[in-house]
């Protein structure tokens, strides 16, 4: 179970460790006599395992203390020790034995190993005692975690078993009459009546502000609220809104504080009631703190915007579900501090604490429902509603379910711990979602006030802020859910140690150097990319295409450069990967070759040129004008305005015609035909009249028109016109074919359709098969006009005849 003092334990820890950093590097080392006679006394502690948990908690916090040292000795002397070893290694290869080198290297080489043995010495010292310092903290941790788990499963008293209800009763009534036994103490010492008659005034102000804020100040931040978020409902009403009901926790707080100031100035309360003091200051918070969320997760006034989406008849049983179980953990506190002044026994507690479990487990399973009701509900509403943040809500009210059915189960028969450790920290866990839930609205509500953006509250940035709350936020589910400071502080050792692979350490600070070298590498590229294609390029004659390779290539180079940077920069040696690195290619050779295959082609392409952004070509049977290149792929936009993707390696292997590669001049051929017994002279003049006045056809080479032979319908013209923008072909060809329609029916041409004649080879067969037909034919017409006549008779039937049609 979390304690509430985890807050202190952490500063305390902080402390210890700044001190003992600063107080090894003033002096110039760990002591390390002092550290063996603390590490003995750690080991013994360790191996008779019987000292109490706040007892092995300020051993471990010693511990740690030093390990700190240690390892801020392990990170000593780097540079020195390294420059030693590159003086050694300038100095060659040791002689073998038998062997011999010049006097003065010899002796260099004596001098750099000494020095190296001397500086190496306190380096290997450390790395023991921190070896050792691990060791300690580990076995430590693992007797508290057993404790803390044979707490769980130890089954103690059955608080329905009514021979300990009296007991419970008992030990409830003095404390609460001790409670007042010391305020009458109080009250009879002349000396503190004194001090509260003279106090008198300081108390009567505390209790005048104490009780106007208690009464009106939450229902003051309310309405205003309220007020701003109905009159505008845009994202910065919202966020302005979100400030303004904080004033539901801060004001009431603030008269709480005041109403218990009053109460101590008088000092009339004892120690108990000082206590009670300190426990109402924290169920105070609580049950403030939980009216503002339920408040924000449920509003009151319709239309207003609800995160959780539940329905506005059903907000009102959220809020105050929401505020029983804060009543109840409240109450919980206030029995726990009683609990722990007046020692209760193990039954006694049991017993006064199943009625507050079984109270929270009942509005936890209602609060489930609640949740599962409106998901379903949500589900029937869009079938194909499946969000994530619609599942999660789900999977929440599943789980706070179970944990209702099943801790007052384990409370009744006697796992009271247990149940405490499902019902308590379930309440808080459920009040830390509902503030990431707030807090993600609030950032997004901000960007959008910010950015005045359509869509800008679903955007990258503020999804990106809202990931990370929730990685924060697992700090404190971490620490609701019985971890311990130290155990944080454990893993915050183990990542500034870093991550060993082989021979290499990859520490925070060297991971946050890559990331920032890296990504000013990147902004410095796009940076110099961004000039050259707006300033620098366009000056130049370099023709588009040259332009766009030009800049593609400088943004690859810039990159490669920018990592290989940030990777030297980081201190990370990646030769003792060469071999992991040698197996994972050949791997990925296999399995990404098509990707390689297209990244290779798409560096090929910006080289040689082939296309270029603007080309008109066509690859694999899709024609169209290349629109971008990239790495992998490059797009094509068709005459239908729509994106072919072709990969790049198709490009490069395959046929590809590029019609306006160089220049725009091209050819356009225009089919003629015209019917058989026409002047095939005249026919040629006129259609080379027609292509010589076309304004977009070239004077050199000049139009040419062919006769092409004898077609089946027709005799068959070409006219072959070289343009001087061949992306105009469809509109030349089209003005040339309206031109030749018009010439010809003015000329009297006739342009021929295609004719079939049809012989009969045996037509006496065919005047056979219909001879038969025809005989029957006048009896088959007669039947057909005497039913005609039967049907024609029908209409004036009056119903009555005898249904012989007349």
């Amino acid at each position: 179970m979390m304690r509430l003092s985890w807050l202190r334990a952490a500063f305390l820890a902080v402390c210890l460790a700044l001190f003992a950093t600063l107080g090894a590097a003033q002096n110039g080392g760990p002591d390390y006599e002092q550290w063996q006679n603390t590490a003995t006394r750690a080991e013994t502690a360790v191996e008779a395992a019987q000292a109490s948990d706040p007892a092995f908690e300020t051993l471990r916090a010693e511990v740690a203390e030093w390990r700190l040292q240690f390892q801020a000795q392990l990170n000593a002397n780097d540079s020195r020790l390294q420059t030693l070893r590159d003086q050694i290694a300038a100095l060659g290869p040791a002689p073998e034995e038998g062997q011999s080198e010049a006097t003065e290297i010899a002796a260099r080489r004596a001098e750099l190993n000494s020095q190296l043995e001397r500086l190496s010495t306190p380096r290997r010292t450390a790395e023991e005692a921190f070896s050792r310092a691990n060791g300690i903290i580990a076995e430590i941790d693992g007797i508290l975690r057993a404790r803390q788990t044979d707490a769980l499963l130890n089954m103690g008293p059955w608080p329905v078993n009514p021979a300990h209800w009296s007991e419970a009763w008992r030990h409830m009534q003095e404390s609460i009459v001790g409670v007042a036994a010391g305020a009458r103490q109080s009250w009879g010492n002349p000396s503190r009546r004194a001090n509260a008659s003279d106090n008198l005034p300081l108390i009567m102000v505390l209790l005048a502000v104490g009780v106007v804020l208690l009464a009106r100040s939450r229902y003051w931040s309310e309405l205003l609220a309220a007020r701003i978020q109905r009159n505008d409902n845009s994202a910065s009403a919202r966020v302005a809104s979100f400030f303004v009901s904080l004033g539901q926790i801060v004001l009431p707080m603030l008269g709480l504080f005041a109403f218990i100031r009053a109460i101590r100035a008088s000092e009339l309360l004892g120690a108990r009631g000082d206590m009670l003091l300190d426990s109402l200051e924290i169920a105070g918070l609580v049950l403030f703190f939980a009216r503002w969320l339920a408040g924000r997760l449920f509003p009151k006034e319709d239309g207003l915007y609800a995160p959780l989406a539940i329905p506005d008849d059903r907000r009102a049983e959220g809020r105050l579900y929401a505020i029983i179980l804060a009543l109840v953990f409240g109450v919980y506190q206030v029995l726990r501090a009683f609990s722990d002044f007046d020692r209760y026994d193990v039954a006694s507690d049991a017993v006064l604490n199943f009625p507050l479990i079984c109270v929270a487990s009942l509005i936890l399973m209602r609060l489930g429902w609640l949740l599962r009701r409106r998901m379903r509900e949500r589900a029937e509403e869009s079938e194909d509603d499946t969000s994530y943040g619609n599942r999660i809500v789900g999977t929440i009210g599943r789980i706070i379910i179970a944990v209702g059915l099943v801790a007052p189960i384990l409370a009744a028969l006697g796992f009271g711990t247990a149940a405490k450790f499902l019902t308590y920290p379930m309440i808080l866990t459920l009040a830390l979602i509902g503030t990431v839930v707030l807090l993600q609205g609030l950032v997004r509500d901000v960007y959008a006030s910010l950015s005045q953006a359509e869509g800008a509250r679903d955007s990258l940035i503020p999804t990106l802020i809202s990931f990370l709350i929730v990685l924060i936020a697992l700090i404190p589910l971490s620490l609701i859910w019985g971890a311990r400071v130290t155990d944080l502080t454990e893993v915050w050792a183990t990542l500034r140690s870093g991550l060993t692979i082989g021979d290499m350490t990859i520490s925070p600070g060297s991971f946050f150097t890559l990331i920032i070298v890296f990504t000013i590498g990147y902004v410095i590229t796009r940076a110099v990319q961004n000039a050259l294609k707006t300033s620098v390029l366009p000056k130049t004659r370099i023709d588009p295409g040259g332009q766009v390779a030009i800049v593609s290539g400088l943004g690859y180079v810039g990159i490669f450069l920018a990592a290989l940077l940030a990777i030297t920069s980081a201190g990370i040696d990646l030769s003792s990967l060469a071999i992991v690195a040698g197996a994972l290619s050949v791997g990925i050779g296999f399995g990404l070759q098509t990707i390689v295959s297209n990244f290779v082609s798409g560096i090929i392409l910006l080289i040689e040129r082939p296309i270029s952004e603007g080309d008109w070509i066509e690859v694999g049977g899709q024609m169209g004008y290349v629109r971008s290149i990239s790495v992998r792929s490059t797009r094509i936009e068709t005459f239908d305005r729509t994106d072919v993707i072709v990969p790049n390696a198709d490009l490069i292997s395959g046929t590809v015609t590029n019609y306006t590669r160089g220049n725009t001049v091209g050819r356009v051929i225009v089919p003629v035909g015209v019917a058989y017994g026409t002047d095939t002279r005249r026919v040629e003049r006129i259609l080379k009249e027609i292509a010589d006045a076309h304004p977009m056809a070239l004077a050199n080479p000049p139009p040419a028109v062919l006769f092409m032979g004898f077609g089946a319908d027709s005799l068959d013209f070409e006219i072959r016109i070289i343009l001087r923008d061949v992306n105009w072909m469809l509109a030349v060809k089209n003005e040339i074919n309206h031109q030749i329609a018009e010439r010809f029916e003015q000329e009297g041409i006739e342009i021929p359709f295609a004719q079939r004649d049809v012989w009969l080879r045996n037509p006496e067969v065919l005047h056979a098969t219909q001879a038969a037909p025809a005989a029957s034919a006048p009896a088959a017409t007669q039947a057909h006009m005497d039913h005609g006549d039967m049907e024609r008779d029908d209409p004036t039937d009056d119903g009555e005849g005898d249904g012989d049609g007349r």
